[in-house]
């Protein structure tokens, strides 16, 4: 057994992770972190070889989303952590917890321009926008103290990505004490104040035409939000971000519909809104501003959201589950008729698919395949493509963590890295990737990644349509003739072919149905390329 004094900052650094129960870091190794590679072997850590840093990042991404734990990865100074930004980026926007732990030249080097190899003027300075806190240990004593704090972030506050910077000095030098057992435990969330419970939940049982907006906050509280919704007759929107709160079935459950028109009819409705773990930003909505007549309630642990672009009249900081808890335990059981909250729903179901355009009709198509052909615990990873916009709202989830989106950050080639870290989160469940011809070779290379690292069903689900599809149409609704919007794709099905996948090319939707089925039957990773003119016309025909 090593003694504190051969221990390195490194070595102890990884056996801290552990204790807090990391079980997989993403990353690839390099000359700068040469000191926590040497620290994973006879480690219970997992080490999954990425081909990018950026797909590191996603993949810790993904396995946040699904798993509910931390994603971690190990990047280089300079180019590395460069690289990686991009998905912190996307972490931050979606309030993801995310550990990025990074190299930083040595100690005495630090912002003097030596020009040392990977330099940065100030490797802080690149992540601090877009993390919860970017932080340098400057001893090896630091170390334990900054991992404390990264978890009270995710566990305590609103969970978003830290990064923490470790020079080459620190990495190697041997720790003081052996720290790598102290895990530090949080606080919690915890819950308003019992004079702002019952203020909400005297407005809420008063409400006549309450509603729920459910966020990726109140992803623990499924239960909890149903409860309440059928205490109130409330009809329950959720975000994309918050799909699968509510069974599909459940005749209050309105969906992520607050994208498109017949949900924001609904919305205008409500007299009150209970908007539960969720910023309500346009990326939510696809429009500046919901149109919100009645009083709006709101769980969240981010103060700065009481009073930004929507004003509340109640503010409650507070965990999700523990807080919709307390107000219903408050409203009791109020005399309230569902029955106009039930029909709003069927309405609004019924008005989502007869009012979808030609395009959204063919995606439908292949949704509600893909929907009669998953196995019931798929989660399914969408990219920014077309398909998967459509999906955001018209492709139902059954149960909480089964839709991945870049939201917030719009972050194109997310979904296949995404998908394999969610994969390796969740080994059981089965994965679907959504994604566009110029979304995949954003990050294509991940798929040797993915054939390496899985052996259980990943399908990916290539919306070939030979462009950049929405930009395109973009272009022209704004009277802009297309330009750089038409790019030269390879053939994927060769492509697929060179990193090992089993191929499908299925020319209508009655094989789309077969490959699926085939392709989740599959112990590895499937490539199906849907192509757009083939499925159209079987569609229209």
């Amino acid at each position: 057994m090593q003694t504190p004094e051969t221990l390195t900052g490194g070595q102890a650094l990884v056996r801290l992770l552990a204790n807090y129960g990391v079980d997989t870091v993403f990353g690839i190794p390099g000359v700068h972190t040469l000191e926590l590679y040497r620290g994973l072997p006879g480690s219970d850590i997992r080490h999954v070889l990425t081909r990018h840093e950026q797909g590191a990042g996603f993949m810790a991404d993904g396995y946040a989303r699904v798993s509910g734990k931390p994603g971690v990865c190990f990047v280089i100074s300079g180019p590395g952590v460069t690289n990686v930004a991009t998905p912190i980026g996307q972490a931050y926007a979606d309030s993801i917890p995310m550990l990025v732990i990074s190299s930083v030249n040595h100690s005495d080097s630090l912002g003097k321009g030596w020009g040392c190899l990977h330099e940065t003027q100030d490797q802080r300075a690149i992540t601090a926008p877009i993390t919860a806190f970017s932080a340098v240990a400057l001893h090896t004593d630091d170390l334990p103290e900054l991992v404390a704090r990264a978890f009270a972030v995710f566990d305590s506050e609103r969970p978003r990505p830290v990064h923490l910077s470790i020079p080459l000095d620190v990495m190697s030098a041997p720790v003081s004490r052996d720290w790598s057992h102290e895990v530090r435990r949080s606080p919690g969330r915890g819950l308003p104040s019992a004079s702002i419970l019952d203020e909400a939940a005297t407005l809420l049982g008063n409400a006549q035409r309450p509603m729920i907006i459910a966020g990726g906050g109140a992803l623990a509280a499924g239960p909890e939000v149903q409860h309440l919704a059928e205490q109130l007759g409330a009809v329950v929107f959720t975000t994309v971000a918050g799909k699968g709160i509510l069974p599909p079935a459940h005749p209050l459950h309105a969906g992520a519909t607050l994208c498109i028109e017949p949900g924001w009819d609904l919305i205008s409705q409500a007299d009150v809104v209970l908007a539960v773990g969720t910023e309500m930003a346009d990326t939510d909505f696809w429009r500046d501003r919901l149109p919100l007549t009645g009083k709006l309630l709101r769980v969240d642990l981010d103060v700065r959201k009481f009073n930004d672009f929507y004003p509340c009249s109640v503010a409650m900081r507070g965990d999700a589950q523990q807080t919709l808890a307390a107000l219903g335990q408050r409203v009791g059981h109020p005399q309230h008729d569902d029955r106009p909250a039930r029909a709003s729903v069927t309405t609004l179901r019924q008005t989502m698919r007869t009012q979808h355009a030609p395009l959204q009709q063919v995606h439908q198509a292949i949704l509600d395949v893909i929907d009669q052909s998953m196995p019931v615990n798929t989660f399914i990873s969408a990219d920014m493509t077309q398909l998967g916009y459509t999906g955001n709202y018209a492709l139902a989830s059954q149960q909480p963590r089964s839709w991945l989106h870049p939201t917030g950050y719009g972050t194109l080639g997310y979904a296949l890295p995404a998908a394999i870290g969610a994969k390796l989160g969740t080994p059981h469940r089965p994965g679907l990737v959504l994604v566009g011809d110029g979304g995949l070779l954003y990050t294509v290379q991940e798929l040797a990644t993915a054939t390496e690292e899985l052996d259980s069903p990943l399908v990916v689900l290539l919306w070939n349509n030979d462009a950049l599809g929405q930009i395109r149409d973009d272009m022209l609704d704004l009277d802009i003739e297309p330009v750089g919007v038409l790019p030269r794709n390879p053939d994927f099905q060769l492509l697929g072919q060179a990193f090992g996948c089993a191929l499908h090319q299925p020319d209508s939707l009655e094989a789309l149905a077969g490959s699926l089925e085939q392709a989740f039957a599959h112990p590895g990773v499937s490539l199906i390329e849907v192509r757009y003119l083939d499925v159209r016309d079987d569609v229209t025909a």
